[in-house]
């Protein structure tokens, strides 16, 4: 009866030791293995600027100042590990008065009417993070951006045009430039 027991127990140790290194050494690594395959889209599709990484692809950032193209709002601050929507419906009174108050801010700061800012300017995403703006919101912000950095207007109109992503398989979404990207290009043509 020991020897049953013994040996049922030394098959179970060795079944949790198979499976340990299996699934616990061999399959994480052939997941990291196979997303290297996809380069730098694998390890959040960084963007780097000499050598230093200044922000990923696919995350929106803050940006502060004239000299740069501005993001979204972000209902969590772009904190990406706290992503999500503000949760007001399009009734409430606070998200009204703060789209109000966004697009009399936008509207001063760009130099343009009011009913010339774009949504995107004065709602967040969904995620609250997104690195997309319209063509429409670079176009407003392109005349500061420009003077800021002492650059002509048709050069950073151009560097839009560059940054900006078409539809999703061509026919899903909007086409969105990519701030981080953009702003990436700005710094350079300003050196």
């Amino acid at each position: 009866m020991f020897t049953d027991l013994a040996r049922q127990s030394l098959a179970g140790l060795r079944l949790l030791l198979v499976m340990t290194v299996l699934l616990g050494v061999g399959y994480p690594t052939a997941v990291w293995a196979a997303g290297q395959a996809f380069g730098d889209r694998a390890d959040g599709s960084p963007v780097r600027v000499d050598g230093q990484v200044v922000g990923s692809r696919l995350l929106g950032q803050q940006f502060e100042g004239d000299q740069w193209f501005l993001s979204r709002p972000s209902a969590g601050g772009y904190d990406t590990l706290a992503t999500a929507p503000s949760n007001l419906g399009p009734l409430s009174p606070d998200l009204m008065a703060a789209i109000e108050d966004r697009k009399a801010e936008v509207a001063a700061r760009e130099g343009v009417a009011e009913s010339e800012v774009p949504a995107d300017a004065v709602t967040a995403s969904g995620s609250g993070v997104d690195p997309h703006i319209s063509p429409a919101y670079a176009a407003i912000q392109a005349p500061r951006v420009a003077e800021a950095n002492g650059l002509s207007l048709e050069e950073v109109e151009r560097l839009v045009e560059q940054h900006t992503d078409g539809r999703s398989l061509g026919f899903l979404g909007e086409p969105g430039v990519n701030v981080l990207e953009l702003n990436v290009a700005v710094r350079a043509a300003a050196g």
